[in-house]
């Protein structure tokens, strides 16, 4: 068994108490919070700019009520440390990573306050959860309208009834140590106290809220326990950076066939995180679907990972991983530990969250490429852990046509000119990462 350190948790605001203010039921009597509801109906299309609904061609209703409220937010001091004024910058070299100065971050953040070794494990009510937070740190509520038949009314934006721990409705709350501007957390059925265990419902939930942004530069991530989520209440985050993160830019291999729904499977070339996207099909539901299986055996089996959802939930990241794994059990560098950053969704999409000075004036390429390098699992586990999905979630179904990964490359993202070859510190085949099983 994996020894580890326990340390205290920053448990929310409230250092003292609720304050007379929380979301449990000390407090939850007679709450009131706005109430944003879009179109949900099974088999929903995309459609370009789904989310705008204000007529001006402008801004998304999503992102109009989000900034306005995350902002409301910030003008009341609720955040722990301003973060539009840390420092960013692109690292140069053929990838673009960024990297941010965050010492607030470092500070103030809740720590983790469970065993790191088990992807899931139960909810712990002595533990902190988002229950405990605020009221005024919860934007709005955030649901599908299942009650209206006028499908050209898609959303609407109002204060809601009382709400009440039976209801236990998803919401978006202000993460109050931001990373980015509108940083955000999307809390499915918050009263159901649901730990950070991916499911199908939530899943689409994440992939409706990415949808309703209709922003390119507002991706949705996930963590799972063992691959750095702080908190075992389930959620997801949420923000907004203005240019395409590295691994939206890298080249793929797309695995033969599709499934039948159309929805197909890449895999990611020249990147130092081995990791699998998820594209195509006509419907929310259809990606939801293909994606939430790989997450529900890779959870089921302790295999840590990451998620990222970007194009507005056209497409989506996964990211099987082991750092947590190899740190507690002494196989990482003194040199990466001391750096303390730990590389959760955002760091492996490219955005590196650096928690000191002299790491962020240092920084480079090869500093990034060795640090995500130590995440990723070998290539052996990795072939592994995709045959092992593929044969438990489908087996001999006809929903498969192959797995087997074709000579073709495709280029992903809004830059599909990026192949790049020989960068240092790849991850060596031989350096097997063990995931307990």
């Amino acid at each position: 068994m994996l020894s580890i350190k326990r340390v205290p948790t920053v448990v929310s605001n409230y250092q003292a108490g609720c304050g007379g203010n929380c979301l449990g039921k000390c407090c939850l009597l007679g709450a009131k919070f706005p109430r944003y509801t879009f179109r949900g109906e099974k088999g929903r299309k995309y459609v370009e700019n789904d989310g705008l609904s204000d007529g001006t061609g402008g801004m998304s209703l999503f992102d109009t009520l989000l900034m306005g409220e995350w902002e409301d937010r910030m003008s009341r001091g609720l955040f722990r440390y301003d973060v539009t004024a840390c420092e960013t910058k692109v690292i140069p070299g053929k990838y673009g990573f960024i990297a941010q100065l965050n010492e607030g971050r470092h500070l103030k953040k809740r720590p983790s306050e469970f065993r790191v070794d088990r992807v899931l494990q139960p909810f712990d009510p002595s533990k902190f959860n988002f229950t405990r937070m605020g009221q005024e740190e919860v934007l709005f509520c955030f649901e599908e309208d299942t009650g209206s038949k006028d499908h050209h009314e898609i959303q609407q934006f109002f204060l809601s009834p009382h709400v009440s721990a039976s209801a236990s409705p998803s919401v978006i709350a202000i993460n109050v140590s931001p990373i980015e501007y509108g940083h955000v957390l999307l809390i499915p059925r918050i009263f159901d106290c649901l730990p950070q265990k991916m499911d199908r419902h939530s899943l689409l939930l994440a992939l409706h809220m990415a949808s309703e942004a209709a922003n390119p530069f507002f991706r949705v991530g996930y963590n799972s326990l063992g691959a750095f989520a702080t908190i075992n209440h389930l959620h997801f985050q949420a923000y907004y950076f203005n240019m395409p993160f590295p691994v939206e830019k890298v080249p793929t291999r797309r695995l033969s066939g599709k499934f039948k729904n159309g929805v197909e499977v890449h895999e990611l070339l020249n990147y130092p995180v081995r990791g699998l996207v998820f594209q195509g099909g006509d419907t929310l539901q259809n990606i939801c679907n293909q994606v939430s299986l790989w997450c529900i055996y890779l959870q089921e089996n302790n295999v840590p990972f990451n998620l990222l959802i970007s194009d507005s939930g056209k497409r989506v990241f996964l990211f099987p991983q082991c750092y947590a794994e190899k740190q507690a059990l002494g196989g990482v560098s003194r040199e990466l530990l001391e750096t303390q950053v730990n590389p959760a969704v955002w760091e492996i999409s490219g955005h590196m969250v650096l928690k000191r000075k002299q790491d962020y004036e240092d920084a480079s390429e090869e500093y990034a490429w060795k640090l995500l390098a130590e995440i990723s699992l070998s290539q052996e586990r990795f072939e592994e852990v995709k045959s092992s999905v593929m044969e438990a979630a489908f087996g001999d179904s006809d929903d498969i046509l192959a797995i087997q990964a074709s000579e073709e490359t495709e280029s992903i993202g809004l830059l599909k000119e990026v192949a790049v070859n020989g960068v240092p510190g790849m991850v060596s085949d031989e350096k097997r990462c063990l995931v307990h099983q």
